[in-house]
């Protein structure tokens, strides 16, 4: 009878042991894989974080044509024109939600924002995603092969949603552009789900050249303008510039958060790139995009991103929202000679402290803007996006 105690006794003690050792094991490994988590099954899932008219559109595309991805392009739109009333900081928890929903191939989120009869075609800018005009969600496109963004909006606007979840569930990588996060720390709860392999690629452009682009779409803006100013009333003079300095500052609270002082569970899975440095060596910057994501580069897509960077044309204000075959370092360099320097001084003011990190010259006067010979552009290290320490010094924020 004593025999049989002991033994109860040490099994009793046996099992204490072991759920002690799995707790302690649980909460050393908590950060990298909870315990009781779905794991992401080998999914990447990439947020192309920018803001309005910085060549997102086009950087956006380098991935929809991949054969890899499925892109979707901006669906926090739907949240921001569904809830227009609040400003950014009330939505940004919306918008959260529903692209970890989105990333996990839920679109059943969606039902909350598209009309009540909705179809692919109610979804924003769907055409522009290769993935939606391919099977599974539709036979146009082989998968192997470039959408047509006309065609594709002729042909496969009628499928349900059904079919879009499908999809997402084929491929390796979950890409999605979005221009409304002004701040990284709501994102952290998505870079901590063990079920997401969050990447997240910060797009920046040099503020002067969004200024210009944005004059010539400026109807386009006034709603999305209207909550990133939190619906305080501004005049009309004075709303984008205001716009860009909320945008500048945007840019610097994200950079620095990411470089100078991490969680550690950002480690690796930042980096910033610069429109510039992409219009004048698109293959090497996207290559590098790529890599940073688990991406290859095929022939294909090396020729067409040759092609839709070595055009002839500036782009028009007709093709602001389009990918077209343009001379992409001229469409850097074209506020240079189109944006009066009144309001290239107002825009270096307003926006001084990003330009600095960011690595944008100013200029002083109207002959030196004009001087195409004069580059406004600081070299950036090979290594801006790794994981530094906090020492490393960086431009004064301003």
């Amino acid at each position: 009878m004593l025999r049989c105690r002991v033994n109860l006794s040490t099994m009793i003690f046996l099992v204490i042991l072991q759920g002690a050792a799995v707790v302690l094991f649980c909460g050393w490994y908590v950060q990298l894989s909870p315990c009781g988590s779905a794991p992401s099954n080998g999914k990447v899932h990439v947020l192309l974080l920018s803001s309005w008219r910085s060549g997102s559109s086009f950087v956006g595309q380098v991935f929809s044509q991949h054969p890899s991805v499925f892109y979707l392009m901006e669906p926090a739109w739907h949240v921001w024109t569904k809830l227009p009333k609040p400003g950014a900081r009330v939505l940004r928890m919306a918008v959260r939600d529903l692209l970890r929903s989105v990333f996990q191939c839920d679109f059943s989120v969606m039902e909350a924002y598209l009309p009540e009869n909705h179809n692919v075609s109610s979804l924003f800018m769907w055409s522009h995603s290769r993935a939606l005009c391919s099977p599974p969600a539709c036979p146009l496109t082989p998968r192997g092969q470039f959408s047509n963004q006309t065609q594709c909006s002729k042909t496969c606007g009628a499928s349900g949603l059904q079919g879009v979840e499908e999809a997402c569930g084929t491929y390796s990588h979950v890409v999605l552009k979005e221009v409304r996060f002004f701040e990284l720390e709501s994102l952290y709860p998505l870079l901590q789900d063990p079920s997401l392999d969050l990447r997240i690629i910060h797009l920046v452009r040099d503020p002067r050249a969004v200024m210009r682009s944005r004059e010539e779409s400026a109807k386009a803006f006034m709603s999305d303008s209207a909550i990133v100013l939190e619906q305080r009333s501004i005049p009309a003079a004075e709303v984008q510039y205001q716009v860009m300095q909320e945008i500048c500052r945007s840019h610097v609270r994200i950079n620095e958060r990411a470089i100078l002082k991490p969680p550690p569970f950002l480690k690796g899975r930042y980096k910033m790139v610069r429109y510039e440095d992409v219009a004048r060596n698109p293959l090497e910057e996207i290559t590098g995009l790529y890599e940073f994501v688990g991406l290859e580069a095929t022939s294909q897509l090396e020729e067409w991103i040759y092609r839709v960077t070595h055009g002839k044309g500036k782009g028009s204000r007709k093709e602001a929202f389009d990918i077209t075959s343009r001379n992409a370092a001229d469409v850097s360099q074209a506020w240079r000679t189109m944006l009066p320097h009144n309001k290239v001084k107002r825009i270096q003011e307003v926006c001084k402290g990003a330009m600095s990190l960011l690595g944008y010259r100013t200029v002083n006067s109207e002959k030196e803007q004009k001087r195409l010979d004069i580059d406004l552009l600081v070299p950036q290290e090979p290594y801006q996006f790794s994981w530094l320490p906090e020492k490393t010094e960086h431009p004064s924020n301003g």
